[in-house]
């Protein structure tokens, strides 16, 4: 599911796909539909460890700033540290994505490094080989980054989603599945009237930093 949020505050599903297989060209695929349908422009996508979206992202819209979703690197940490360890783990973890600023995030991640790298390593080494990605929120203001920060607008709309799908136990084609999900979020975008909370401050945010590519759409 791709979810965007225009120029205007509104949300709206940009498209659904059914597949069995994930892949760099897959989603290259994907996102060169979204650009033939005419999204010209992402500037900040959010997404979550789909294996080369990445990279895809970087093909068809090179200029996007690309924020892994926080929520899903947290709960990948829970699959290698113990239940004792967690909370206080989980705590040293959030002292670094709800930092006010990168540079104080980044003293964050040595000093839980320090506690919990020789214990946790690879939950420490996650943090830091995805940095780059998993920090692009923080040259934000907090109410941007309230937005770019997870895929949990997608997850909740997948959440509604398996409400209609679990009760039917087979679909007879992918096209089957695809007609439900659709009218399902056709039924749920037509009560999305909510703009984010101070959209104008926002937009007035995002032409500062990213000027004439912005500009232009305001100007249609």
């Amino acid at each position: 599911t791709c979810l965007g949020i225009d120029i205007e505050g509104q949300r709206d599903v940009l498209g659904l796909w059914v597949t069995e297989n994930e892949s760099a060209h897959y989603w290259a695929t994907i996102l060169s539909e979204l650009k033939s349908r005419g999204v010209e422009e992402l500037f900040i996508v959010c997404i979550d460890g789909l294996t080369g979206f990445k990279e895809a992202i970087e093909s068809i819209y090179p200029k996007a700033i690309i924020q892994s979703c926080i929520v899903h690197q947290i709960r990948n940490a829970f699959k290698y540290v113990t239940r004792k360890d967690r909370d206080a783990l989980i705590a040293d973890l959030k002292k670094i994505y709800k930092a006010p600023s990168k540079d104080i995030a980044e003293q964050a991640l040595e000093l839980a490094d320090e506690l919990w790298g020789k214990k946790y390593g690879v939950v420490i080494r996650s943090w830091r080989e995805n940095w780059h990605y998993l920090s692009q929120y923080f040259q934000f203001s907090p109410a941007i980054r309230k937005i770019i920060y997870t895929t949990n607008n997608v997850e909740n709309l997948h959440r509604q989603f398996r409400k209609v799908t679990k009760s039917k136990v087979i679909f007879t084609n992918d096209q089957s599945l695809i007609k439900i999900l659709y009218l399902t979020q056709k039924e749920l975008s037509d009560r999305w009237t909510q703009r984010p909370q101070g959209w104008p401050e926002i937009i007035s945010e995002l032409l500062i930093h990213f000027g004439e590519r912005l500009e232009k759409y305001l100007e249609r």
